[in-house]
């Protein structure tokens, strides 16, 4: 299988890193693109708070020198900030790549209309579409969008959104087979992500249970699909990406070469290292807390041990409480395929803005440009 082409963009590997906030900053996307080739996107970044020149925004956006193709994901729902956002994203920071959310399941968002309640208001959705393609137009920047099915099975919106999204010039649509209403519960739908693919003329990634390379093969196999955006199943596995190059470039998944736990502290180790020389060593420290459990999970490490790993506090720390693992044990084997990171229950109602559904439009009504705390949301 070839690359991704992204309008002017080439993507040598068709696999691209969701963005997941709180997780995928600089040195996490130095660390997965160290162990293969694609597109690894900044988290989720809202377009008012750049315009308005918000500090807590503005130090979200940092790349490592090593990634010489950097690419961002805008939450937004005034189409005129989105289109500001943009441009800022293109003339300030070098972006080669710009994608919007409409996939964002979490309820702070989508009361507020954003996320993947936006896509309910087609009109407004064409108009953020066309203002983000348009400021990045002088750039020749792309612009790609990401969705969910719909609010709910009886709320489906991902067809049309499709429409509008090539309609209004994106250069691509990722679609996560699952419902707002779903969130990361059950499985994952790549029959709908098939259907995307019939229904429109631009590349369209499938998202939602990719946990091994063969699933990604598979997807593209089922589903038709240009590639494939991959979330949870690279927490704490960082070397997934690695796999993902050799199965595209060979078509097959192969034989995968799965790290003992020696390598899995180097890894550890890395991402440490690298979040330190991003935020300082006390606060890249406490930012890689949050991944022990992910790295660990399934391995034999003690349960005191892990509890003083998710207080580490220096890389010295860090390197006493590796020394302490066995290096030579093995892979868990029971993990290969497991879901990883949060699932869930399905939501019975999804929280919207009242009088959401009442109609599709979406023009002149209230709730645009609010200005969300990223922190508490995901890639969708």
């Amino acid at each position: 299988m070839t690359g991704l082409r992204l309008g002017s963009l080439e993507v040598p590997t068709p696999v691209v890193l969701a963005p997941m906030a709180g997780i995928t900053n600089a040195a996490y996307r130095t660390l997965c693109a160290e162990h293969g080739a694609g597109l690894y996107v900044c988290e989720m970044i809202t377009s008012r708070g750049l315009v308005e020149g918000d500090e807590t925004t503005r130090r979200m956006l940092v790349f490592d020198d090593s990634e010489e193709v950097r690419s961002v994901q805008l939450y937004g729902t005034d189409p005129t900030y989105v289109g500001q956002a943009t441009k800022i994203l293109c003339e300030e920071y070098g972006v080669a790549h710009v994608d919007l959310n409409f996939g964002c399941p979490v309820p702070k968002v989508t009361r507020k209309g954003g996320g993947g309640a936006l896509p309910w208001k087609r009109n407004l959705l064409g108009r953020i579409l066309e203002e983000a393609v348009a400021a990045a137009a002088p750039y020749d920047v792309p612009v790609t969008m990401k969705t969910r099915k719909g609010l709910d099975d009886d709320h489906l919106t991902y067809l049309d959104a499709g429409r509008i999204a090539q309609d209004a010039g994106c250069a691509a649509i990722a679609l996560h087979g699952r419902t707002v209403a779903q969130a990361y519960s059950g499985q994952a739908d790549w029959a709908a992500i098939a259907e995307l693919v019939a229904h429109v003329d631009i590349p369209v990634l499938g998202n939602g249970d990719i946990w091994e390379a063969a699933d990604a093969l598979r997807m593209v196999e089922e589903t038709g699909a240009a590639g494939v955006v991959v979330g949870r199943g690279c927490l704490g596995r960082p070397w997934l990406f690695r796999d993902l190059a050799v199965a595209f470039s060979e078509q097959t998944p192969g034989a995968t070469v799965l790290p003992n736990l020696g390598e899995v502290a180097a890894m550890m180790r890395r991402h440490a290292e690298l979040l330190s020389q991003h935020m300082g060593e006390e606060r890249g420290c406490k930012e890689f807390r949050k991944h022990v459990t992910w790295y660990l999970k399934g391995f034999r490490a003690g349960g005191e041990l892990r509890r003083s790993l998710g207080l580490v506090d220096s890389l010295a720390a860090l390197d006493r409480l590796l020394a302490e693992l066995d290096p030579a044990e093995p892979f868990p084997a029971s993990e290969l395929g497991a879901p990883r990171g949060r699932q869930g229950a399905p939501r019975h109602k999804v929280v919207l803005p009242e009088g959401w559904l009442d109609d599709t439009d979406g023009l002149g009504e209230g709730g645009c440009g609010v200005l969300e705390d990223v922190n508490e949301t995901t890639g969708g």
